[in-house]
């Protein structure tokens, strides 16, 4: 017995010195944390237990509560470092003090340095500040409420260079490196963002229930773990079913399309935009490639511009490269050697769907700048536009059940943005918008809904954002034949502008958030466009605004409006570019709203509108729109401000 009674004191004496405590992941060695703010450290440790946090060579103490659950806030500080965090016997080193930016949304802040690599070769390589750290957040769900912490991330914190980049947020890595050239203080980056996300995965239960109680029933049909499980799995199974049966059956697999050495006489030839191949399934494509003496056997790199959708590309016979869906660029490397001189073989492989983007580089790239496209290349080859086809296999459509649950409202608020407050921040990204453009009437609700639940969490209602407005893009590149398509020139509707208004109105509306306009930096027939390091500019002239200078002057707006003499005067907020403006549309603002393209002159800050003779001259107000498309480019909206930036799209009423 009393053996027994020992073994048990011991047991609770072993069981309280191995007691340790548990930190949120973000709290890792070379964290940053934000100046001139309370600086809250928070964990787990076991009911009870004192818990002593050491930084900056001054000790705090507390008790964690009967759920284990602790808060420490530290006072305000300036910038430095590097310091080290003390929490009980736990030690967190190499921490910076400066400012935190929190990124999210979608694929345009997904988007990664290597992506856009090609835009800027010169300074990511020539690039590193350890004064610069990101972090990012892993993806996750949960469909059933708000969870304690986030899953462990493979960005750490991790300082600035091109290799710790690489996979990292490209709008974080430019929007830290302008930062900190503004500012001269460290900065953190978190980016916490997934692709093709709406944006009521983003927004708490609490915020959607009362107003859109359907929303939240659609979360709670996924709430049964077993349905997702098997789904999930049967999903799984399903799909390799059906590459099994296609890749056993695909003649081309089977015959070898794809050697040098196949005979294509016999295939049909067609024009990569004049054509488009609907079915399901796998279709060939081959085109032949004379080289040189001079250029054989270099390495290159092969541009096939972008692609709709799946394909798996050869050289010689050679697999050089394989993208599983439509929207990244597709940049293979051709080996040294595999190259010959005379005929080559570019043998392109389909599956589901087959269709070339217009717009986009197509060609074989040599020498030491082959990487980059901005500028291009010296030393090109480029590729004809002209292909021999052959479908392969068709197949009927892959069986699948949806169980996307990043795509259901509150799962990604639940998951990964309620575990990462009360972290401390100096201000937050919201690019996003993309995924709900098909349905852009409640959006401006939505983020209203978003920008409100997020600084509850984070008890903070002056919480600066910056909102960045969906960039130009046409969409239609990608669902009609042949291309490319022409732009829109006369008045229509577009959900893209529609959701941009709704983006305008909110940080109109908002004393505390700011609109980047990116209208102008976009590309028609791409959805993730590359230039980055510019709409990082847009979103650090806001901040500089919201934070540091309210007399920054951005994109130009319009503060008054006014009718006479068959005239509509609109006056902006400051200078803009002089001369004769485009992509102004007018309607009497009647039950019909029939919109017409008008003349417009700017001229300092004034921008005139000259109406139709036949326009209404007894109507009483009239609707202006400006820039009203879904890719406002092609159609030359041309009103910036005397230091370049352009205006956003907008509808406002004007009365006489």
């Amino acid at each position: 017995m009393k053996k027994f009674l020992f073994l048990c004191i011991a047991l609770v004496f072993a069981s309280f010195s191995e007691a340790k405590v548990l930190m949120p992941q973000l709290f890792q060695s070379g964290m940053v944390f934000q100046r001139g703010k309370i600086i809250p450290v928070w964990g787990k440790a076991d009911a009870g237990e004192k818990i002593t946090v050491t930084f900056n060579k001054k000790a705090y103490t507390t008790i964690a509560d009967t759920e284990g659950k602790w808060r420490i806030d530290l006072p305000k500080m300036k910038a430095g470092g590097p310091y080290l965090l003390k929490i009980n016997d736990l030690e967190i080193d190499n921490i910076l003090i400066g400012d935190v930016w929190l990124l999210s949304g979608q694929s345009n802040i997904d988007v990664h340095i290597e992506r856009v690599y090609p835009q800027y070769t010169k300074e990511i390589d020539d690039y590193e500040n350890p004064q610069i750290r990101m972090f990012r957040v892993q993806n996750e769900t949960d469909v059933h409420g708000v969870r304690d912490d986030i899953r462990p991330t493979s960005i750490n914190w991790k300082p600035l260079n091109k290799q710790n980049a690489w996979p990292f947020s490209a709008a974080g890595y430019f929007l830290g490196k302008q930062m900190f050239e503004k500012t001269k203080v460290p900065q953190g980056v978190i980016v916490n963002s997934w692709g093709g996300t709406p944006i009521e995965a983003w927004i708490s239960k609490d915020s959607l229930e009362k107003d859109y109680p359907m929303l939240i029933r659609k979360t709670q049909l996924y709430q049964n773990d077993d349905y997702v499980k098997y789904q999930a799995r049967a999903n799984g199974e399903a799909s390799k079913q059906w590459e099994a049966i296609l890749n056993a059956n695909d003649p081309g697999v089977l015959q070898d399309w794809k050697a040098l050495s196949f005979d294509d006489a016999s295939w049909q030839q067609i024009n990569q935009y004049n054509w488009g191949w609907r079915g399901t399934g796998t279709v060939w494509l081959r085109q032949h490639i004379n080289i040189d003496k001079a250029h054989a056997g270099k390495p290159a790199r092969l541009l096939l511009g972008t692609l709709f959708d799946q394909d798996i590309t050869y050289v010689n016979g050679k697999e050089v490269g394989h993208t599983y869906y439509q929207y990244p660029p597709r940049r293979y490397d051709i080996p040294e050697g595999l190259l010959r001189e005379g005929d080559n073989v570019i043998t392109v492989r389909f599956i589901n769907k087959a269709h070339f983007i217009p717009a986009k580089p197509y060609l074989i790239a040599f020498g030491d700048d082959r990487c980059s496209q901005s500028p291009m290349p010296t030393d090109i080859i480029p590729l004809g536009e002209e292909w021999k086809v052959k479908v392969g296999m068709e197949m009927p459509a892959c069986p699948s059940g949806d169980v996307s649950l990043q795509n259901l409202p509150t799962t990604l608020y639940n998951a990964v943005l309620y575990p990462l407050a009360p972290y401390a921040i100096n201000g937050i990204v919201w690019y996003q918008g993309e995924s709900n453009t098909g349905n852009p009437a409640p959006y401006a609700d939505y983020l209203k809904k978003l920008m409100g639940a997020w600084r509850d969490r984070w008890q903070d209602q002056q919480m600066p954002f910056v909102i960045v407005q969906l960039a130009n893009y046409d969409g239609r590149q990608q669902t009609g034949f042949p291309s490319p398509i022409k732009p829109q020139m006369t008045p229509a509707n577009s959900n893209w502008a529609q959701l941009r208004e709704a983006q305008r109105i909110v940080a109109k509306e908002d004393a505390y958030a700011e609109l980047a306009v990116i209208n102008d930096l976009g590309e028609t027939v791409d959805i993730h466009p590359l230039r980055k390091k510019e709409v990082a500019e847009r979103i650090s002239l806001c901040f500089d605004r919201l934070i540091y200078n309210n007399k920054v002057k951005l994109s130009p707006e319009v503060i008054a409006s006014e009718v006479t003499n068959g005239k509509i005067i609109l006056t902006i907020d400051q200078p803009v570019g002089p001369g004769s403006l485009n992509t102004f549309e007018v309607a009497a603002d009647d039950g019909d709203r029939v919109f017409k393209n008008v003349q417009a002159q700017a001229e300092g800050s004034l921008i005139t509108l000259t109406l139709p003779e036949d326009f209404h001259p007894l109507s009483k107000a009239y609707a202006v729109r400006y820039a009203w498309k879904d890719d406002p480019t092609t159609a030359n909206a041309n009103v910036r401000s005397l230091s370049g930036l352009p205006m956003s799209s907008f509808e406002l009423k004007v009365t006489k």
